[in-house]
Formats: C-alpha cells, structure tokens, sequence
C-alpha cells in the first residue's frame, strides 16, 4: 500500500546547530544585556563552539537561550546567579543532567518559556529580514537528504518542536523543496506522540507502513510508552543530536532502529 514518514527537523534533516547557536547569543544579549555587555567576542567563539556539545539535550529552541547563559556562568564566575553551578558544572554535567538542571535555572533566573520562546523566534525572524542568506547560509542540510526529499515515493510529513515557519523557510530557500504547510507539524502543535496519533488516525493513511525518524532517544522512548503507538516503526538517526550513551543504549530497545544517513535517504527514495 506504501510508506508514511513522520520525519524530525532539526538533527534529521537539518543542522541547524550554527544558526540556532548564534540566535541564542543574540537573544541572550538581549534578554541579559548586563551579563553580556564585557563580553569578548573570543568567548563568544567559545561559547558557540560548547553548543555544538551540548546540543543533544535541547529538546525546544528556547533551551538553546538559557545553555548559552549557563556556559557564560561557566566561565565567568563573578556573574553567577545559578546555585548548580556552585556544584562545579561541567559540559558533560549538562549532557548528563540537563532535564534536572533545567527547572532550577528558570526558576532562579525568573525566566518564563513562553516569553523566551517568543524572544528567540523573534531573533530568528529579524535575522531573516535583515539578511535572509547569511541566515540560510548558517544551516545545512545532511549530504543527500534534499535529493531524498525531491524524489521520495513515500507520504512525508515534519513533526518538529521547530517553528513551523523556520522549517518551511529552509526546505523551500536551501534545499529547493516544498512540503504542503498542512504536512508541517511544528512548535504549538502539540507533543509528537499527539500528532503521531491523529496521522494514524487519517482515513487516507489507512493501510500505510508507519514510520518515524527522530534523533532524540527520549522522543522515541516517549513513543514506545503509548500503546496507541504500537504500530509506528521507530529509528533514531546516528548522524543527528545525540550522544554515543544514547546510541548505545537505543541497541538494547527492540522497537528502536539505529539507522544510518544514506540508509536513511534511501529509504525515502
């Protein structure tokens, strides 16, 4: 009957981990000017080169905001207002404890998510307007995924916790593809099992192989929680956001494919 793919954004299809880095600075600039203000720009370099560490726990774009502050703090004792820090916090204490350390920040700063998501969809849009292919030029699609996505034969849709408009932006401007905006899924959509669940539910899918590509090993475990979900075929990506513990442990689930990138592109062809 043929293949439906729900597929991630960022990590699957896209690096984004240079423009959502250096989207974060900006909106931390702006967010805490006076912790930024001596801020040189050699540190700056650092701290973006950090995120491309860290990177694997963002699971929404607006943590990417409060990871850069943590690793100024990191840095710059004399500025720290974050009691987790005291603790002696390394990167690999963020890969480790992110979903831990992340409610403890928000509240001592007295940051709320929405505010910040706001803030770094905000930062994006200005960037666009001002210069639209610096923007561009700061993401990257994998190597053969814009081919895969032009020719796939199978029924595609982006399930992403991207701002819609930011996905359609970049398949449309870097990788020349058009994907229908009612098959784009993104932030204010609701969780991915949710929008797994009504794509099943599509009389027009009935009899479709389901299929689900994402580069969080937490996402796809959340997957596997839902009966409901019994059907869909699950992969993690090993070339996107996640550590080599993640990978590892996703070997041991049954219902988790580790799947490679040209395994991948192939696949959608």
């Amino acid at each position: 009957m043929g293949d439906l793919y729900a597929l991630d954004f960022d990590g699957v299809l896209c690096d984004s981990c240079g423009e959502s880095s250096l989207s974060a600075v900006k909106a931390a600039k702006i967010r805490w000017p006076n912790l930024f203000k001596d801020v040189e720009s050699t540190l700056e370099d650092w701290i973006v080169q950090q995120m491309f560490i860290v990177r694997p726990v963002v699971e929404t774009g607006y943590e990417n905001v409060l990871l850069v502050r943590l690793l100024l703090e990191m840095r710059v004792p004399s500025i720290r207002k974050s009691s987790v820090i005291a603790e002696g916090l390394t990167v690999d204490g963020i890969l480790e404890n992110w979903s831990k350390l992340k409610p403890v920040i928000i509240k001592e700063w007295g940051e709320e998510r929405d505010l910040l998501i706001d803030l770094f969809g905000k930062v994006r849009d200005e960037w666009m307007e001002k210069d639209l292919a610096t923007w561009i030029g700061a993401n990257r699609f994998y190597p053969g995924v814009p081919d895969a996505l032009k020719f796939a034969s199978s029924k595609l849709y982006i399930v992403t916790t991207k701002q819609s408009r930011f996905a359609d932006a970049l398949l449309r401007e870097l990788a020349g593809v058009t994907i229908p905006p009612e098959r784009i899924f993104g932030l204010g959509t609701g969780p991915k099992v949710e929008v797994l669940k009504q794509l099943q539910k599509k009389p027009e899918h009935k009899g479709l192989t389901l299929h689900f590509v994402e580069d969080r090993l937490a996402t796809l475990k959340n997957v596997i929680k839902e009966p409901e979900l019994d059907g869909w075929n699950l992969y993690l990506g090993d070339w996107g956001y996640n550590t080599l513990k993640e990978r590892n442990e996703a070997a041991t689930i049954s219902r988790i494919q580790l799947i490679q990138l040209p395994d991948f592109s192939k696949k959608l062809k």
